[in-house]
Order: structure tokens, then sequence, then C-alpha cells
């Protein structure tokens, strides 16, 4: 069995089938940012502890690779069974570790559930084309098949979900996996990785290496790796497709965002501005779906818009996730992630006032009772924004959102395309000819119309463009297959007897 995890508990790795004690240069605290309690350790794992994951991962694919793709899906479903009969027990470790709320948190392990599934799905996804008659008794045949030992560099935000935005793929296409977890919450994926293994994947087909960047650079650096996903902030997502682009690996550097919301003259104002305060403030604004623009055209709107989005964001409930009497609050806006982001996110704050922003609704100073030295900012909303001020340039990754005004949805579009960032956009209009404008003419990955939080399912891509992409193929459904196989093309021809 994995760590019991009782007290303040030090993470292990999970290499070739065995928990480990880590080889490591030391260890750091894992906060729950709702208390500011210490309430695990994570050790910082060495380049040699990393190759020998890769090293076991590397020995498991020679048979991994050849073992029939239905038995290779066959411990998916019984992880996805396992897990849901665990549910609540890993939400509430993941709402410990990270503080987002316990239905944001439960609505998260809704997606790993939905990505395993559709990994199960691939004795189809995987399958090949075959061209009868290519050229004169010749035939021409594409297999798709796996290339050894993947790695994936998680971020703190999602700590179940992310990771099997890739991990059930690379395992159900033949590959093998190594996972950095983040060193901010590495105790979830602990907990699931107990259940990988009670579901039958065979040692060294999945590994877990805690720790920093010496594990991320290790892991981009080994020749035997085939291929790095990375989520994270944009600036790192550049070191990350520059390093595996020179030493020729495949790569997916997932970065930051600055999603916009539109909000049309002829949009239903009632249930729009509820929806906006769900998309702004779910997981403290600490989601790269999260949107923190908002963009209303026309003066009447933009009033309106303010006015309305303001009084809403007063009745967020601000306090601890994991607090028996807000628990099951369904719009509960728990803490950032750290000290050190919530000092960032505050000078950020500042830059607008400074930069001459309206600081419309103040979230900072406030306190939760009885969890004092957890890390919170309430409901934050600036307006009198302009295009390319700072504080709508950056990424805050927080609850706080910019509102801009537009004249024109031409105005408006532009404000998105703009953007260095094109991860998510959504339009609030019953408009259809808006609607269509929008969908094409926005430059953003993921698209919502009058949905404010335009994450696709697990059947389909997930991923942006410009800044907030550093890949050609997205994660997640069908086209992460792409990614985890390597296409070989065939061209066959047999003499009859007798010539």
């Amino acid at each position: 069995m994995g760590p019991v995890m009782t007290g303040v508990a030090l993470m292990r790795n999970y290499i070739g089938g065995k928990w480990v004690e880590a080889e490591a240069s030391g260890s750091i605290g894992i906060t729950n940012p709702g208390t500011g309690d210490v309430i695990g350790e994570v050790p910082l794992s060495t380049r040699e502890e990393t190759n020998r994951a890769i090293a076991a991962a590397a020995e498991a694919y020679k048979t991994w690779g050849m073992t029939p793709v239905a038995r290779r899906v066959q411990p998916l479903y019984k992880l996805a069974q396992t897990l849901r009969a665990d549910e609540d027990r890993i939400a509430r470790i993941l709402v410990a570790e990270n503080g987002k709320s316990l239905t944001d948190a439960r609505a998260e392990m809704k997606r790993v559930f939905e990505n395993i599934e559709v990994a199960c799905g691939m004795p189809v996804l995987q399958q090949g084309d075959k061209l009868i008659g290519a050229s004169f008794d010749m035939d021409g045949e594409v297999v798709r098949l796996p290339m050894g030992v993947f790695g994936m560099i998680a971020p703190f935000n999602f700590p179940a979900m992310v990771p099997f935005w890739f991990l059930p793929y690379a395992i159900a296409t033949g590959n093998t996996f190594v996972l950095k977890t983040s060193k901010q919450v590495p105790m979830t994926m602990q907990a699931i990785t107990q259940h990988i293994e009670d579901a039958g994947v065979p040692p060294g087909v999945f590994n877990v290496v805690n720790g920093d960047s010496v594990v991320a650079d290790a892991i981009m650096d080994s020749p035997i790796v085939q291929g790095v996903s990375f989520v994270g902030s944009t600036p790192v997502a550049r070191i990350v497709a520059d390093k595996c682009a020179k030493t020729n690996k495949r790569f997916q550097a997932m970065g930051g965002a600055k999603n916009h919301l539109v909000v049309m003259p002829d949009a239903k104002m009632e249930g729009v501005i509820r929806n906006m305060t769900t998309s702004c403030y779910g997981c403290a604004g600490q989601r790269c779906m999260a949107s923190s623009a908002i963009v209303a055209v026309g003066d009447a709107t933009y009033d309106e818009v303010c006015e309305r989005f303001v009084e809403d964001s007063k009745k967020t409930l601000l306090a601890n996730p994991l607090d028996p009497r807000h628990e099951e609050e369904p719009m509960l806006l728990g803490p950032v992630i750290s000290k050190r982001a919530k000092d960032t996110i505050l000078g950020l704050i500042e830059d607008g006032i400074n930069e001459g922003a309206t600081l419309a609704l103040d979230g900072r100073g406030v306190t939760v009772e009885g969890s004092e030295g957890g890390f919170y900012i309430g409901p934050t909303v600036f307006t009198d924004v302009k295009p390319g001020m700072k504080i709508h340039r950056t990424e805050i990754f927080a609850p706080v959102v910019c509102i801009l005004k537009a004249d024109t949805l031409d105005e408006a579009i532009q404000i998105v395309n703009d953007h260095e960032y094109g991860n998510g956009a959504s339009i609030y209009t019953q408009n259809g000819y808006y609607a269509r404008k929008f969908k094409l003419e926005a430059l953003a990955g993921m698209i919502g119309v009058n949905v404010g939080i335009p994450a696709p399912v697990a059947y389909l891509p997930f991923g942006g463009m410009k800044a907030s992409q550093w890949a050609d193929i997205k994660t997640q459904g069908k086209a992460i297959v792409n990614f985890y196989t390597q296409d070989k093309i065939v061209t066959e021809r047999y003499f009859g007897e007798g010539g």
C-alpha cells in the first residue's frame, strides 16, 4: 500500500511498481492554503532518482508496448470504478492542499473519470488506415504504434484532472509514463497512484517522481523520453518547448490565459451575470479557463454590467472550503495557493490602481474567521480598464476581474485578438450572426456561446492558441492519440506463384 497520510507525511515516489523513499536533496512543506498549516512534506528528488524512474518505464515498455490494446485498457476500466468509490476522500485531500471548494474538487474528479472512459475506447481510437490498390498490385497502410517513455510536468491548480489529460491516453496507446507532480500539491496524485497500482497497471508502466525543476529538467534532458507534456505559465512553456525541440522530443506546452467574456446588448442579463461570476471566481480564478476580462459592447451594456457584476460579486461567499458550515456551498471562494501568490496578486492590484483603473470592488485585507492564517483575497473588480494596461495584459490567476468597454462587436473581437493569450473566449448574445462571427473570428482555441467556461468535455480536444499553447497537438480526446503514437506507413505487394 501507499503512504499512510496521518499527521505530516513525507511523500514517497512510485517507481517500477514500488513505493520508495525518495533520494532527495531535501524536502519542503506542503501548506494548506485555507489555514496556512503545514500538512505534509514533499521530497526534492534528484536527477539520478528521476533517471531511475525513466529506466523503469523504459524496461516496462518492452512488454507493455507489445501488449494487445484490449488488454491495455482493462486496468483503466477498474481504475474508473475504484476512483468513483473513493471520490469524496480524494476530493477532500485535493481541497486540503489546493484550497478550491469541495464542489470544484468533485467537478474536477468528474473530468478524471471522463478522460479514463474516453481512453478506454483506444481499440477504436488507435486504429490506422488501409488503402487497397494504392498502386498496381500494391496496398498502402498506416499503423499507429507506441513510441516508448513519455513524461508529464503537472501544475498546482488541478492536481487530479490535468495529469489525466495525458496519463490514460499514454498508457492505453502502449507507452509508459513518468509524472512529476507539482511540489505544492503532490498528495492528490499520491492517493490516486495507489488506485492505479490496485487496478493492475503493471510495474514501471506508470511512475511518479516528486520534486522541483531538477526533476523536470531530468525528464526533458533524458534521451530515453520520447515526449513531454507540460501545463503551467507561458514563460515556462517557452522553456519546455525550446528544450524539447533541441533534443528532438515531442512536446505539449500549455501556457497562460487571459480569457475574455464579451457581452452584447441583447444578452439575457439575468443569467449572464451569475454565469460570469461563476467563471471568474471558481477555483479562486486559478484555472486556465477562468475568465478575468469582461468586454461590454455599448455604453448602456457597460454601465449595466459594471453595476450588476459588482453587486453579484459581493454575494460570493469567502470561506475555508473545509469549514463544515460551508463545505457544500456551490459557489464558495477559497484561498489562492500560497502567500507568495497572494503577495504577487496584491502587487498587481496596486499596479491597476496606479494605472488609473477604478477599483470598484476591493478584495484586499479580508480575513476568514477561524482561518486567519489562510491566503485569502476577496472578489476584486476593476472598471475603466483600457486594453494594454498591465492588469489586462497579465495573467493574474486570481479572483481579480477587469471590465472593458467596446463600441462594437468588431472592436470587442479586436481586443480579444490583440491580446498575447488565446486560450478561451466567450460571447453572450441571442443573435446568431453575432455568435457565428465571434466563433469564427475570435483568436482563441476554445470558444463559448453563452457559456462562461468553454472547457470542452473529454471527448473533444482541449487547448488554446497564440502564447497559450506551444504545441501542435491539443490535450485529451481523440486528438491526443496522435501525440502518443508514431505513424508508420507500409507499402506492400506480393508476387504470385510462378512470377
